[in-house]
């Protein structure tokens, strides 16, 4: 019995530890001083990228721009949050319950980590500025909620 308790308490603090590092994380992305970062840097480098399989050079220094502007803030600020914080090990955690975290948290931080979703993030957001977004109009079809009757109103 007391065994479980132990293992319940100790997974109740991990979670709730988890649970800080993403409060912090969203509270930092929805400041305007980040996502006006995020929006400039994209908005200076979104030409570069396309959606062709191959990578260009130009790729890995923007990419490593990117990380430097956004993640490393990022890890300093919640190592000043967070007594001990650790991003390797917050990711790695991360990817082990990615469910958990909120879409919009795991998609970002992924972009730091992980090129492909980097370069994905790129070519959709050129996608979009160029009006090629997803364009789901051509398969919609309107129907009435309350069909009209053949007499008309009375």
């Amino acid at each position: 019995m007391e065994e479980e308790l132990f293992a319940v308490s100790c997974s109740s603090a991990a979670e709730a530890a988890f649970d800080a590092v993403i409060g912090c994380i969203l509270e930092i992305i929805m400041e305007e001083e980040f996502q006006h970062r995020q929006q400039t840097f994209m908005d200076k480098h979104y030409l570069e990228f396309d959606e062709s399989d191959e990578n260009k050079l130009s790729y890995t220094s923007i990419f490593n721009e990117y990380v430097d502007l956004l993640e490393k803030p990022l890890e300093q600020y919640l190592m000043k949050r967070i007594p001990g914080f650790n991003m390797n090990t917050f990711t790695e955690l991360l990817m082990r319950h990615k469910e958990e975290a909120p879409d919009e948290i795991f998609d970002m931080l992924l972009t730091f980590t992980d090129f492909v979703a980097f370069k994905e993030m790129f070519v959709e957001y050129r996608a979009a500025k160029e009006g090629r977004g997803l364009d789901l109009s051509q398969g919609l079809v309107v129907t009435s909620l309350n069909p009209a009757s053949s007499t008309g109103p009375s």
